[in-house]
């Protein structure tokens, strides 16, 4: 596959089929992920990789947790800023629209989206979990450089055939997920990650993210 074509074809995949994965892949996907660059060579990811029994007891510690405390836990980041402004929110707002489009539910009908939102805590029914966190010490530039490694991993995902879902949500249940995964105080949870094969009958799979025209983006000076 040409690094285009993983470009064009990598997509959230929000459902997934139950069908094992390969662990060897994960592996060799998780290993050579680490060729991302990062500044100074500093490579600041931490990366935790759950499936089987530990995904499963995950999944139900999760339901639990969100009848308990369907808020989330007191966060260690902001997930988006306070305020976000034009167009960013835009761009956030246009692409809910469209995945609750795509699964049939209305807006006012917001105890529907809510339960359908709970199902990023079940990975979408992937069979492979993947957590990044970070030394609290390191600051914005290492927090880039976890994006390129994790950028990386979703592209080497699709040459291996499979599909994947970043997922920032993990990051309001952050005491659960120190706990589970045994991370110590001195790194925080940044995000989690669904990995496994599409689901392509799955109405959620028919939602397709649009992007800002590339005028809106970039300025070009001197080509």
């Amino acid at each position: 596959m040409r690094v285009s074509e993983a470009i064009g074809s990598r997509r959230s995949v929000r459902g997934f089929l139950e069908t094992p994965v390969d662990p060897a892949v994960i592996r060799r996907v998780v290993e050579t992920a680490a060729r991302a660059p990062s500044g100074g060579n500093v490579q600041p990811w931490h990366i935790d990789v759950v499936a089987g029994a530990p995904l499963a007891e995950l999944k139900t510690i999760m339901q639990a947790k969100i009848r308990e405390l369907p808020q989330g836990e007191p966060t260690e980041y902001d997930i988006y800023p306070k305020v976000l402004p034009t167009p960013y929110k835009d761009y956030r707002f246009a692409v809910g629209e469209e995945l609750y489009r795509a699964l049939g539910i209305p807006r006012e009908d917001k105890m529907k989206r809510m339960m359908w939102f709970a199902r990023n805590f079940q990975f979408f029914d992937a069979p492979v979990a993947l957590f990044c966190s970070v030394a609290k010490t390191m600051g914005p530039p290492q927090w880039s450089d976890l994006g390129m490694y994790l950028q990386s991993v979703m592209l080497l995902l699709r040459e291996e055939g499979l599909d994947s879902c970043p997922q920032e949500c993990w990051a309001i249940y952050p005491a659960t997920i120190r706990g589970f995964l045994g991370i110590p105080e001195d790194r925080m949870l940044f995000t989690g990650m669904a990995i496994g094969f599409k689901n392509e009958a799955d109405p959620a799979n028919a939602a397709r993210a649009v992007r800002a025209p590339l005028a809106d983006f970039a300025t070009f000076r001197g080509i």
